[in-house]
């Protein structure tokens, strides 16, 4: 029995909708992500599809040092604060350092665990003690079972709102490959589970100094996950990603993710 998790007006996976997780990357600047935010909430409330903002404060796992991360904490927190506010959406980032849960925590509304990290428990520890919905994303080289006790640190710690992001496992050098049971046997841990379609056709570190992707396949991705019973979707979304500052290669066009959005909720609808 999938445990419902509570975001501000709706929840993730007591919903008879499924819900959305978008943004870009990084933040790059103050004005893209208030762009991209505002265009996602109005799309989002036309369609009946309950949404997050997501935008990284701090990029602190990329593959390059002299890789772009982002504004950082500080000045990253008030942006999402602002946007928060404005567009009266909620916000999601992600930590990486327990110093950072307690500023994130009185700005975010789901607080992530990225990838490479899920398995610090001192991180998840902490984070869980702020009673804030947690994002964990399933590491690349994790199963899709060993989540379990990922999710029993975080219950250990007194908090029950807890999500997972199935994000592709490692398949030799550079490749990533998605495994749709995955999703079933994360659900069985009673969390509601995401599918990041954007990261799941990176290829990580596959241009050298930075990681590539094939953002062709992550609409296929992301239909597919909402066949199989994902409770939402993460994508990550750029008004040009081949001028992004992150993630371009895998991150999909603005202009394209309402199409997506209609496709992925007549999908929905018919496995209902």
């Amino acid at each position: 029995m999938t445990r419902p998790v509570r975001i501000k007006d709706f929840s993730i996976g007591g919903d008879q909708r499924f819900a959305l997780i978008s943004g870009p990357c990084v933040i790059e600047d103050n004005d893209t992500p208030y762009r991209i935010a505002s265009y996602l909430k109005q799309l989002t409330d036309k369609l009946d599809i309950p949404y997050i903002f997501k935008a990284s404060y701090d990029k602190a796992n990329r593959t390059s040092i002299h890789s772009f991360r982002g504004p950082g904490l500080t000045e990253g927190l008030k942006i999402l604060s602002q946007i928060r506010k404005d567009i009266d959406v909620p916000v999601l980032s992600d930590i990486h350092q327990i110093s950072e849960v307690e500023p994130a925590s009185g700005v975010l509304d789901v607080i992530q665990i990225p990838a490479f990290l899920c398995r610090q428990t001192d991180l998840l520890v902490e984070a869980a003690k702020s009673g804030k919905p947690i994002n964990i994303k399933k590491g690349q080289f994790l199963s899709p079972w060993d989540m379990a006790n990922v999710v029993e640190k975080v219950r250990h710690a007194g908090n029950n709102q807890i999500l997972i992001t199935e994000r592709g496992a490692m398949f030799g050098y550079n490749n990533l490959v998605s495994d749709f049971r995955s999703i079933r046997i994360m659900q069985e841990t009673g969390c509601p589970v995401i599918f990041d379609a954007t990261h799941s056709v990176q290829l990580p570190g596959g241009a050298g100094s930075s990681s590539g992707g094939q953002r062709d396949f992550a609409p296929l991705l992301a239909k597919a996950a909402i066949a199989v019973g994902a409770n939402a979707v993460f994508m990550e979304v750029h008004p040009d990603p081949d001028k992004a500052l992150s993630d371009g290669p895998n991150a999909l066009r603005l202009d394209d993710v309402e199409g997506l959005l209609v496709q992925l909720k007549n999908i929905h609808q018919a496995v209902q």
